[in-house]
């Protein structure tokens, strides 16, 4: 149940960027008189508000609060699979950043359901490695093979990474989850 909500957390930090940008675009228009606090305003701005919070407290929980324990693996092939995916994800953002009308009810649950709809796909296909809020923090997501250190089995795995890595280099990683990990700074032989 808790690999769930982890799972469910690193979702939503998925789509922290476009909450940022719609709260953006509703605060301004508030500002210029267009949009009133009413009702719907105020729920979508306290909504906004729980979803970038939520969103960070699951990049926090599953990059630097994850308490499993870290092993020593040697990268034995890498393939950077950020690019294959952002460009398609990142045009639901274009999506969202065209002038809907966040005030009206049917529009907020039009939206609201698309958001549940590509969470259920998401998160059922183990698609974490489209997340541009990790790609803006400079992760790239790969596909590696490795060897264990301790015990020498090969395997494979899929991981964040923030910068390039390395073939040959000794990594510190939890791979207790098999749909990614994040790895840690290359290890001092």
């Amino acid at each position: 149940m808790v690999s769930f909500f982890k799972n469910l957390l690193l979702y939503i930090s998925a789509f922290v960027p476009m909450y940022v940008l719609v709260l953006i675009k509703l605060v301004v228009e508030i500002i210029n008189g267009n949009l009133t606090f009413n009702a719907l305003n105020t729920i979508n701005f306290i909504l906004l508000l729980l979803l970038i919070a939520s969103g960070g407290v699951g990049l926090v929980w599953n990059v630097w609060l994850n308490h499993e324990k870290a092993q020593k693996i040697v990268i034995l092939k890498k393939e950077n699979i950020t690019d294959k995916h952002f460009l398609g994800y990142f045009s639901l953002f274009v999506f969202f950043a065209i002038p809907l009308e966040f005030e009206k009810v049917s529009v907020f649950c039009v939206i609201f359901l698309i958001l549940i709809f590509i969470g259920i796909v998401y998160i059922n296909n183990s698609l974490y490695y489209i997340n541009p809020l990790l790609n803006i923090l400079g992760y790239n997501f790969y596909d590696i093979t490795y060897r264990e250190v301790e015990t020498g089995e090969v395997k494979t795995a899929k991981i964040f990474y923030r910068g390039a890595i390395k073939e040959g280099k000794m990594y510190m990683a939890k791979t207790k989850n098999i749909h990614f990990t994040f790895i840690e700074k290359p290890h001092k032989k």
